[in-house]
């Protein structure tokens, strides 16, 4: 009798289990989910025990209703299975009104005849039998196995959308997609059963719901919380619990945080990165990512946060990392175009305030200078205001230009730096003097052709202005630094780069500013070394640099 009671001990554990995870399984969140898991276990829980009664009970009577008790039971579970493998997938099909009716009609056709079999015995026969121990064996018909098709065809689709959900998913989902054939692997037990002698010839399912519950819902919970409650977000996924320790995370937070890895279990302090992120005040945080090609980029991205409460009490927070890089770049580049027309109107403004004064005390010194008969005078101040409203028209076609240029492209090519930048020199400078270019270093760089010479030429009118007569332009990986003998710079580099100031300039006028606004649009940046003395040296990296206490670090 000792085998006997082995296999209904063996049951009854598996029944016990499921019915310890049928109320576990009130933790899950989502209604059809927890519906149709807790449906599964309590109907699985059901069979097993069934099995168990089976093997103790002492007359054929009791076995053979308790047999047939079991065989309804069983059934059962097939729906309850696909119920919540299509809740647990995010699919609607246990929702549907044609799955639903087509299910019961199965159901009760099915149970049908089961409860008749004592009249037709088209389900099953009995016998009891000696080996390997006195049971009461079960002769199955042909009904037996058209419903045992049937039911293993259903089984089969359910687990098949669970393996492409667990494939699809940004987890580590193998101990899942593990357990889900272990829920699988009793039909070889059955099989087993039923060709020799060594086991018993009956379902073994049970015992598969039993390991599938006990992984799923003690072993890997976090992951099967995970997998189910983030499914169709693609973005860096991290679950925290109430005391902000790591439970889980997806193989995206891993890229963007590497040091996640075999962090579970740890306080969220031991990434400082994510702590960082999570403690970051504003809507967005940016991150520096490590590239494809090795390099790293900046990225911005939305953080959210959802705590993921059930009945119990709260089972922790999840927490996204949506990805609006190019909603944030668009947006910076709008604030700096909306600065770049404030300031070309603060330069508009001031100019022509100041033309117009200078040019009507100029006016009205001439009349008053040739009512007296002092023509030379009067020529000298006619000059003056010529001269005025000269470079006040420079100014005016430079901020066309800027309004024309000034916004980020979104075509560029390979463009040749050294041809770009002697296309650009000019053959003499302002007062006539020759001034000479070199230019060291070779190679192309993604731009706009036009844009890239125009920055240099008011690059190079700004040193020339400055009093170079030798100009090297040396171009390097991260970019060129263009650098004339002239007289060294004063004061605050940065003023120069203002046009409210650089209007007001009547020798460099806009030249800079053009210079890091044509930077900018290409995502470049744009400086005057503050270390170099012997003369002036504008630096134009095609990254943003970091910035230092020190200075600028290319």
């Amino acid at each position: 009798m000792a085998p006997a009671i082995a296999y209904g001990l063996l049951f009854a554990i598996a029944g016990t289990v499921c019915t310890v995870g049928a109320v576990y399984g009130r933790r899950i969140e989502d209604d059809d989910t927890r519906n149709g898991l807790i449906a599964l276990l309590a109907t699985s829980g059901g069979w097993a025990i069934s099995h168990a009664v089976l093997l103790v009970v002492p007359s054929i009577e009791l076995k053979t209703a308790v047999y047939l008790g079991g065989l309804i039971l069983g059934f059962s579970t097939v729906f309850a299975w696909l119920y919540f493998c299509s809740a647990y997938t995010g699919r609607t099909y246990h929702r549907r009104p044609a799955y639903r009716r087509a299910a019961v009609v199965l159901y009760l056709a099915v149970v049908a005849v089961k409860v008749t079999n004592p009249f037709h015995n088209l389900y099953f026969t009995t016998a009891v039998v000696a080996a390997p121990f006195p049971h009461l064996a079960i002769r199955q018909g042909l009904f037996h196995w058209i419903v045992t098709g049937i039911s293993y065809l259903l089984a089969g689709i359910g687990m098949f959308a669970l393996f492409e959900a667990f494939a699809e998913s940004e987890y580590d989902a193998t101990p899942l997609a593990g357990l889900v054939g272990l829920a699988g692997l009793p039909v070889v037990l059955d099989i087993v059963g039923y060709a020799t002698p060594l086991l018993l010839d009956m379902i073994h399912a049970p015992l598969g719901v039993a390991a599938f519950t006990l992984g799923v819902l003690f072993v890997y919970e976090d992951r099967f919380f995970a997998v189910q409650l983030t499914d169709g977000v693609q973005g860096p996924t991290v679950f925290l619990d109430d005391g902000r320790r790591i439970r889980e995370y997806n193989h995206a937070a891993r890229r963007l945080f590497p040091a996640l890895d075999g962090a579970v279990g740890d306080p969220v302090d031991a990434v400082p990165a994510l702590a960082a992120a999570l403690d970051t005040e504003g809507d967005v945080v940016s991150l520096d990512v490590d590239g494809a090609g090795g390099g790293s980029e900046r990225r911005h991205y939305v953080v959210s946060e959802k705590a993921f409460d059930v009945r119990q009490g709260s089972l922790g927070r999840i927490v996204v990392f949506s990805d609006v890089t190019r909603i944030e770049r668009q947006r910076r580049e709008l604030e700096r175009h909306n600065r770049q027309l404030e300031d070309l109107s603060e330069g508009m403004r001031h100019e022509l305030r100041n033309a117009v004064t200078i040019v009507r005390g100029n006016v009205r010194w001439a009349m008053a200078q040739l009512e007296d008969g002092n023509v030379a005078d009067a020529r000298d101040a006619l000059r003056t205001a010529t001269e005025t409203t000269d470079r006040t028209t420079r100014l005016m076609n430079d901020f066309a230009t800027l309004a024309q240029y000034g916004r980020t492209m979104t075509d560029t090519e390979p463009v040749g730096v050294r041809e770009t930048v002697w296309a650009a020199w000019p053959t003499a400078d302002a007062d006539g003097r020759g001034a000479t270019l070199t230019v060291d270093g070779d190679g192309t760089v993604e731009a706009d052709g036009a844009r890239l010479e125009l920055l240099s030429a008011r690059a190079f009118e700004f040193v020339l202005d400055n009093g170079a007569s030798r100009v090297v332009v040396e171009h390097r990986d991260g970019g060129v630094t263009i650098t004339g003998d002239g007289d060294p710079i004063t004061g605050d580099p940065e003023r120069y780069f203002d046009y409210g100031d650089a209007v007001a300039n009547t020798t460099t006028g806009t030249a800079l500013p053009m210079v890091r606004t044509l930077a900018q649009v290409h995502g470049w940046h744009a400086t005057v070394d503050p270390d170099y003395r012997d003369g002036v040296r504008l630096v134009v990296s095609w990254a943003t640099p970091t910035v230092e206490d020190n200075g600028v670090r290319f």
